[in-house]
């Protein structure tokens, strides 16, 4: 019973970070979870699960918000779908080669350290967000979408921490507006994804349950404090976040996975504190000029 509340925290804290960034919880959870001990397949395929949850509920808050563009979104998700049946039986042949603990935290490190320093330098937020319909523009989005989907399957994550930083990089999209579109494609990819290991893998249905109903909770919380930030300010908290995550792997590699484990979560409190005080800050503001 105790082991499930400490999942049930982890969820709801996962959550809040998908709901206001738009990564659908994969991104943090995956590795976690593989410095928790889970085996990398075990991980992946926990992870993907629940990042079903933690997108729908993202869905849902930012569908309200009207923060989703929609062609855009499905576009992705199906190009997402197509690359996840590719991507699947590389994962199990890294497992027959007992590579796993070895390339998929390697791989996890490559692409955070490209997407933290893009989102850094990204000038986004001082564009307007606009999509003009060409076939180049198309060719742009089903790209993102078929990276987007095998890296899901690849390293269990729901594909958002790809997807946002491109269509803010790539498409000058508003951080608000990636989070929300990014958050439905991943929903439609990480179902895709989820299938292909569910047969394969031994899941632990008590923890991923109590993961998702801390997600459901998080997911709505997280995705209502973006409307009390600036859009620099989320791209710097995403970049710190992967620069969290990849130190955290890289530590795992030369066997410091608890180190490792203590960095990841004191910046997911730091930032879990911050939401909470600067939204306090926001609301007080608003009661007196109001």
């Amino acid at each position: 019973m105790q082991d499930l509340l400490i999942y049930l925290i982890l969820g709801l804290c996962v959550g809040v970070m998908s709901g206001f960034f738009g990564i659908g919880g994969g991104f943090i959870l995956t590795p976690t979870l593989i410095l928790m001990g889970f085996s990398p397949v075990i991980a992946i395929a926990t992870s993907l699960l629940y990042t079903v949850a933690t997108s729908l509920s993202g869905v849902f808050a930012h569908f309200r918000l009207k923060n989703i563009k929609w062609e855009t979104s499905i576009m992705i998700g199906i190009s997402g779908i197509i690359a996840t049946q590719l991507a699947h039986p590389f994962v199990l042949l890294l497992g027959k080669l007992q590579l796993e603990n070895t390339i998929i935290p390697l791989m996890y490190i490559a692409l955070i350290l490209y997407f933290s320093i893009s989102i850094l330098v990204s000038n986004s937020s001082s564009k307007v967000q606009t999509i003009h319909n060409t076939k180049y523009s198309y060719v742009k989005i089903v790209l993102i979408g078929l990276f987007a989907g095998f890296i899901s399957t690849l390293l269990g994550v729901g594909g958002g921490f790809i997807i946002v930083p491109l269509l803010i990089g790539v498409l000058a999209f508003q951080p608000k507006y990636a989070v929300g579109t990014s958050l439905l494609s991943v929903f439609m990819i990480v179902i895709a994804g989820f299938t292909t290991y569910a047969s394969t893998v031994e899941l632990d249905f008590g923890v991923i349950g109590s993961l998702i109903v801390g997600a459901l909770i998080g997911g709505q919380l997280g995705a209502r404090v973006t409307k009390v930030y600036e859009d620099k300010q989320v791209r710097h908290f995403l970049a710190g976040l992967y620069i969290a995550t990849g130190l955290s792997l890289l530590l795992k590699l030369f066997q410091m996975d608890l180190l490792g484990l203590l960095i990841l979560f004191s910046y997911c409190l730091y930032m879990l504190l911050h939401f909470l005080l600067h939204t306090l800050k926001v609301r007080l503001k608003e009661k007196e000029v109001s």
